[in-house]
């Protein structure tokens, strides 16, 4: 075969810069160039593909599983034995379940229901029931302190009829329990206080609480005391210039002149008389005399008293002329006033207001000068030793309330109580708010209570020192009692142990913040489920769905 130059057509340069060695390229079939690109097509849709096989995959499965994931004992191995002895129902290995075998667990005696406290299995009655290693010791104190309870107040009931106090709820580990969130508390004695909550206003006593005034026209001559000056029970406080008081004590004179004038002629005629020497109508006519100026003089001295001006006839008589008319100048002035006025600065139409009773005086609305008359208010002055507190209490409870009663109060903006007694109960409700009105004394000796002030109230029904009391989050209403888990004695006895909550009907008396007291139900020492308690309420409400209420089956 003969071989083409460089320079014949369809040679190839070395300066090409390909091979000069390759062999030229032989052309594809059509059949080769099909094949060829149906391989790429498939390349692209590979991971679609993928996708789409799993999808189908995982479908095929939940249709055979009824779409239920594997269990984790499944998935590390053994899973054909792990789910063979599981225990649908009560969510626990069936091999360790109470509910199915009751033998890993015996059940107490049953009590049924208890009627004269209102549970079940009542351990007041039945202390052996309790969830303890010892078997308690019912005291006299618990059965009267539950009686109280039960006659203080109408309680919340249970239904004689429900089921459930045999219902345990039973976990499959304490893993278990400390995954759920469940926490536990202790049944305690504590004090517990149950009242009547009221919101109330205190005020002064009413009954301690003066507005004075003066008792005639005049004008305001001085001002003895201020706002918050303390004063004791027949103190002046002001001094009013009145015309009529001068007039008053003027017709005293006047009558104590022409009463011992006629006194002596009654006297001198009767001597004369005695000796035939003046005639018997001559001594009766000046007996009469005597009569009426001595009524006068009584009524002149009167005047006085009703003045607030008060004065002994007797010790008149033995005063001079001079001394008794400077008596009458000064009578109802206070002892200090010739201190900062002489007596010929004093003048004798000066009335005095005085204090009706030791106090402090809350309000002054006058000053030197101005004339003020009988209706206007000068001074008021407050007992503050004791103070009344005003509650708003509901209708429905009104009729709880009894005199002497405990009262606690606390205004606002106090961290403190103050204590009280119940003095009062109206007879009727207000129109608008229907709410009756109650009112305490409240002891006031270092004068820390102020008049006008809001606060909360409560009354005391009942207070228990060693009420029996469980956390206020363990209790639970499960659809026809009141209900605590109690967790079973041997919870912690071994680690195979059971670990079991057994569900226990409770009857409910006062409430606080944090803690509920249980009339009966449990006692001191159990535990109960409180935080997270709600897991072991739901498992008990899912294990009856399909039954409806289990009462009376």
């Amino acid at each position: 075969m003969s071989h083409l130059t460089a320079n014949q057509p369809g040679a190839r340069s070395p300066a090409s810069g390909e091979n000069s060695q390759e062999e030229p390229r032989q052309a594809k079939s059509p059949r080769e160039g099909g094949r060829f690109r149906l391989l790429s097509s498939l390349h692209h849709h590979v991971p679609t593909l993928a996708v789409t096989a799993v999808l189908v995959g995982l479908g095929f499965y939940g249709h055979y599983s009824d779409w239920k994931l594997p269990r984790f004992s499944t998935l590390v191995g053994n899973g054909a034995a792990a789910r063979d002895d599981w225990c649908e129902e009560h969510s626990v290995p069936e091999s360790r379940c109470v509910e199915c075998r009751p033998n890993l667990l015996p059940r107490g005696q049953d009590y049924g229901w208890c009627k004269e406290h209102g549970v079940h299995d009542c351990p007041l009655c039945h202390p052996e029931i309790a969830q303890l290693k010892q078997t308690p010791v019912i005291t006299e104190a618990d059965r009267q302190r539950a009686q109280r309870a039960l006659a203080s107040a109408t309680r919340p009931e249970n239904n004689a009829l429900c089921k459930n106090y045999r219902r345990r709820i039973q976990f499959a580990s304490l893993a278990a329990v400390k995954k759920a969130g469940v926490d536990v508390g202790l049944v305690e004695r504590q004090p517990i206080v149950e009242a009547i909550a009221a919101n109330g206003q205190i005020t002064y006593d009413q009954t301690r609480f003066a507005s004075l005034s003066s008792r005639l026209p005049g004008t305001v001559w001085h001002v003895e005391k201020n706002v918050g000056d303390r004063v004791r029970a027949g103190e002046v406080l002001a001094l009013v210039d009145a015309a009529e008081v001068g007039r008053a004590k003027t017709e005293l004179l006047q009558a104590l002149a022409q009463e011992e004038l006629q006194r002596k002629t009654v006297s001198r005629l009767e001597s004369l008389s005695s000796q035939g020497v003046v005639a018997g109508r001559q001594a009766q006519t000046a007996e009469t005399e005597y009569v009426q100026a001595r009524t006068r003089l009584l009524s002149a001295q009167q005047a006085l008293d009703n003045l607030g001006l008060p004065v002994n006839i007797e010790q008149l008589r033995k005063l001079s002329d001079k001394k008794l008319a400077q008596y009458l100048q000064l009578l109802g002035l206070p002892e200090n006033h010739l201190q900062h006025r002489g007596p010929n600065e004093t003048t004798a139409n000066l009335l005095p207001v005085k204090a009706p009773m030791d106090g402090i005086i809350v309000a002054r609305q006058v000053v030197a000068g101005e004339v003020v008359d009988v209706s206007r208010v000068l001074f008021q002055v407050a007992d503050t030793s004791r103070m009344w507190l005003t509650l708003n209490v509901s209708v429905e409870d009104a009729g709880r309330l009894s005199l002497g009663q405990p009262v606690r109060f606390r205004p606002d903006g106090n961290h403190d109580d103050v204590s009280g007694k119940l003095v009062w109960i109206s007879t009727t409700a207000d129109q608008q708010t229907r709410m009756v009105t109650a009112r305490a004394e409240l002891p006031n000796p270092n004068g820390q209570l102020r008049n006008e002030t809001f606060g909360a109230g409560r009354i005391v029904l009942r207070e228990e020192q060693e009420a029996i009391v469980v956390p206020n989050e363990a209790i639970h209403w499960e659809g026809c009692c009141h209900a605590v888990f109690v967790r079973d004695t041997g919870f912690f006895d071994k680690p195979e142990s059971p670990k079991v909550f057994h569900l226990r009907t409770v009857r409910l008396g006062a409430r606080n913040e944090k803690s509920t007291e249980i009339i009966a139900g449990v006692l001191p020492g159990e535990v109960v489920a409180t935080k997270g308690s709600d897991v072991l309420r739901a498992e008990l409400l899912k294990n009856n769905l399909g039954e409806g209420c289990t009462c009376g089956k």
